[in-house]
């Protein structure tokens, strides 16, 4: 790649290059989609609902066109590897889970781009860092799976009251629950979900929390894992 596209504005002309291409071509040969416009505003807002549990019907409302379009619009942007569902896990732990999948981009930086995010300065004053923190966790965890050989494993635990597990790993035999933070010095409050994860599932096994800090250690059986080397966390998967 050449050197001009590690400039932040250029990596921006790179991105805008990249999303009008598939607008027009990809998009025009699947979908056949007659309203644009409608359509980038959709890719648009799926950008800030990262992380969030998908609603068709609010997406729906936002964008003007029917439920059925934009559960269609989602199949298509599944298809062609631009976002993946995180599936709810649904261990009836509790007696009211959510059941339905958050949605995720393969390409945080396309991500940013559908924010109007065009520089790494701008990153960390968006509101929506933290979302953008989680899917390149959740990425970089699927990547790393992927490169083992396994299979996808991974879904996110919450319940109609708002508790919530940001991913599970489901290891067959046990599954590991962990902790997403964009924040780089670790809070006390990083651990009180998994802590009361743990006392309600019997087969969770190795919490851990993954943030922006340096400082990597256990503290009361749970791990804090620096995002670079969140893929160590699949470690203990295979020893066990």
């Amino acid at each position: 790649m050449p050197r001009h596209y590690a400039e932040g504005q250029s990596v921006d002309l790179l991105y805008r290059s990249y999303f009008q291409t598939y607008m027009e071509r990809d998009v025009q040969s699947i979908l056949n989609v007659r309203h644009k416009a409608q359509f980038e505003k959709f890719l648009r807002l799926l950008a800030g609902r990262i992380g969030q549990v998908i609603n068709y019907e609010s997406l729906s409302n936002d964008t003007g066109v029917s439920s059925m379009t934009i559960a269609e619009w989602v199949s298509v942007l599944e298809s062609s590897f631009v976002v993946f569902r995180l599936e709810a896990y649904f261990k009836n732990y509790t007696k009211r889970l959510i059941k339905s999948p958050k949605i995720y981009f393969y390409d945080t930086g396309l991500a940013s781009y559908l924010l109007g995010i065009k520089s790494p300065e701008q990153v960390g004053r968006d509101p929506l860092v933290g979302n953008l923190f989680e899917n390149m966790v959740v990425l970089e965890l699927l990547k790393s799976q992927y490169n083992r050989g396994q299979e996808k494993s991974l879904y996110y635990f919450r319940d109609s009251k708002g508790f919530e597990i940001d991913l599970i790993v489901d290891n067959g035999r046990s599954i590991m629950p962990i902790e997403i933070k964009s924040a780089s010095t670790v809070n006390p409050e990083f651990s009180r979900n998994l802590k009361k994860f743990m006392a309600i599932a019997s087969d969770a096994a190795a919490p851990s929390v993954v943030y922006s800090g340096k400082l990597e250690y256990e503290s009361n059986g749970i791990r804090y894992v620096n995002f670079k080397h969140c893929g160590q966390i699949l470690e203990p998967s295979e020893k066990s």
